[in-house]
Formats: structure tokens, C-alpha cells, sequence
């Protein structure tokens, strides 16, 4: 197959599943110590569908509990959030108690990288604006 030709009608990505062994401990944290908005709180066959997402995002986060699809809760890696201040929201996540390591100055952007009570990795990075990147 020709990958030059080929069209793909893919516009965005509908959910991530943050695999966690706590729905409301994971809510707490999604929603009171990074902000985020709880899109979904709802009981389904097999459990509790919740979701959460920063204000205006198109993609949510599922936040998977036990029996929900056999994720590994904490196995999660590489999640970047992009925000508009890295150190200040560093700061916050500290004071919340969150471990964050950085933010550090790199090439794309200043960035520091911290885990939710489960143990998945998070990323957050203030991008650098330079042309071409």
C-alpha cells in the first residue's frame, strides 16, 4: 500500500484509559488537584464510567477501575498535558503534596513530569515557540 495516497478521516482521539484501583480517590485527584472537569460519572455494565478532562479538551480521561477492561492500574506512560505555566502549576501539584520532578528547560519547551496516586506518568510542558518546531 502506497502511503502517499492513502486519506484517513481520523479527526481526533475520543478517550484515554487511565487505568486506576480507586475511581474516587482518582477523581479527587483529576479533578481537585489538576483542575479538570468530570465529564462522565455514570453506572454501567461492568462498573462505574468516569471521565475527566481539562476545560475545552476534545480528548477525556477514563479512569478505568478494577474489572474494567483488565488494565493495569499505574502501567500508563507518556501522557503530555500542555499548559501555559509549568512552574506555577508545579507548584500547585507540590503543595497538593504531588511529587514532580523538573520543570526543566529542554529544546520544545520547559517540562516536568509527576504520577497520579496510581502511579501512571504524567508530563507537563510549557512549549517553547520557535518556528519550525
Amino acid at each position: 500500500m502506497d502511503n502517499t495516497t492513502s486519506t484517513t478521516y481520523i479527526t481526533h482521539a475520543s478517550f484515554i484509559t487511565l487505568p486506576v484501583t480507586d475511581q474516587d480517590r482518582a477523581l479527587r485527584f483529576y479533578r481537585d488537584v489538576l483542575g479538570f472537569e468530570v465529564t462522565a460519572d455514570l453506572q454501567m455494565p461492568p462498573g462505574r464510567w468516569v471521565q475527566v478532562a481539562p476545560r475545552g479538551a476534545q480528548t477525556v480521561f477514563t479512569l478505568s477501575g478494577p474489572g474494567m477492561g483488565g488494565f493495569e492500574p499505574g502501567s500508563t506512560r507518556g501522557i503530555m498535558l500542555v499548559t501555559t505555566d509549568v512552574d506555577a502549576d508545579c507548584a500547585r501539584l507540590a503543595e497538593a503534596g504531588v511529587t514532580v520532578q523538573g520543570p526543566k528547560e529542554q529544546p520544545w519547551g520547559r517540562m516536568a513530569a509527576f504520577h497520579d496516586p496510581d502511579g501512571n506518568a504524567l508530563m507537563l510542558l510549557t512549549e517553547t515557540e520557535k518556528e519550525g518546531f
